[in-house]
């Protein structure tokens, strides 16, 4: 396969399993990204995460961009010999974190003013440097700069979101055109909760040669029901031929529930940040390792899950480390809720294979009724 290309292989009513070929490897979808917003995943080392399964992870152009600078990371020959890590990276264009930082930033039809979060220096960001930095930073996959409006944003401003939106993705392929590889370009989808506006952009974004489509702005606070609403809405308005990237979801429902609905793609926060905090996922459901109940408790978090904390540390040990909040804790609880996440999503090609997704879900929803 040559790097951009997309192949679906197998099928189970909407969904399917596929290949896309990049410059750092072949990725199997559907896909689970870690999320490794300054260049790691938090605790965790490269060969960790290769030994976990995961052919690509996620990287932040905004964070990278800040600190320690795209330049610099250029100078490293990129961010895969920078973090020693061979396969492959996606990198978000930064536009979330800006919508994040709505009291520090202005947009207008050129890009977006911001100030920075590390030390109030500010920055402007225009389609084209977003491209420039994520060019440094070697990224497998590069996402254009979009606005990711929040879920209270009237249908006024939306609508005046969703053209700039377009706005900036057209100029973002005209500056990086169709066929540039090594880097591959993807176009983000937007127009809030409003299904007409998601159709709107759909049409735009996707007439736009982009080498796969995602759709953004959903898991900004709406509920879950609106959320695959939309999700069941805009999927199908994609194009079947390339890699459909749901950004920033989900949970492990959230997952199940829109491959179902014919996403490929995958990145959240949630695995990595909630075994920092304690909170890990199992095949009984979530386990919070803090509960006094686990104190002198010798099973293993999942008796059924096969991965290196599971295998060697007891649920006693820990909720210890937890509680005296040393460093070995986030490390175990991570690669035990990374390698949860990347069972789902092994079960789910198999299941797409077998014809039996359905059957997947209704599992995971017997003890993951969120």
């Amino acid at each position: 396969m040559q790097t951009g290309e997309f192949k679906t292989q197998d099928q189970d009513e909407t969904a399917r399993t596929g290949i896309l070929c990049t410059n750092h490897g072949e990725i199997q979808t559907p896909v689970f990204m870690p999320v490794g917003t300054v260049g790691c995943v938090k605790s965790l080392t490269p060969s960790e995460l290769k030994d976990l399964g995961f052919e690509i992870i996620l990287g932040n152009t905004y964070h990278l961009y800040l600190r320690p600078g795209d330049e610099l990371i250029s100078s490293f020959n990129g961010l895969h010999e920078f973090s020693s890590w061979d396969r492959a990276v996606l990198t978000d264009s930064g536009g979330f974190q800006v919508f994040s930082l709505a009291s520090l930033r202005e947009l207008n039809s050129e890009g977006v003013e911001f100030r920075s979060h590390i030390d109030g220096s500010k920055h402007f960001f225009t389609p084209e440097k977003v491209i420039n930095i994520q060019k440094n930073l070697g990224s497998d996959i590069m996402m254009v700069l979009d606005e990711c409006v929040p879920y209270t944003a009237d249908y006024s401003y939306t609508q005046k979101s969703l053209q700039l939106t377009t706005d900036w993705a057209k100029r973002s392929r005209d500056f990086y055109p169709e066929n540039s590889a090594p880097n591959l370009l993807f176009g983000i989808v937007q127009g809030g909760f409003y299904k007409d506006l998601r159709s709107q952009s759909a049409k735009e974004i996707c007439s736009i040669p982009f080498d796969g489509y995602a759709l953004g702005g959903v898991s900004v606070g709406e509920p879950k029901d609106v959320m695959q609403e939309i999700v069941s809405h805009t999927i199908p308005l994609l194009p079947e031929s390339k890699p459909r990237y749901l950004m920033g979801v989900g949970t492990p429902l959230d997952i199940l529930e829109s491959i179902s609905r014919g996403v490929d793609m995958f990145d959240c926060v949630l695995p990595t940040r909630n075994a920092r905090n304690g909170t890990l996922y199992t095949s009984k459901g979530k386990m919070n390792i803090k509960k006094l109940a686990y104190r002198e408790d010798p099973a293993a978090v999942d008796p059924a899950c096969s991965c290196y904390t599971c295998q060697n540390f007891s649920r006693a040990y820990l909720r210890h480390l937890y509680m005296a909040k040393e460093l070995l804790s986030y490390r175990l609880n991570t690669i035990h809720n990374l390698a949860f996440y990347q069972k789902i999503i092994s079960e789910s090609r198999e299941a797409i294979k077998t014809k039996t997704l359905q059957d997947l879900k209704e599992s995971y929803s017997s003890v993951y009724s969120e």
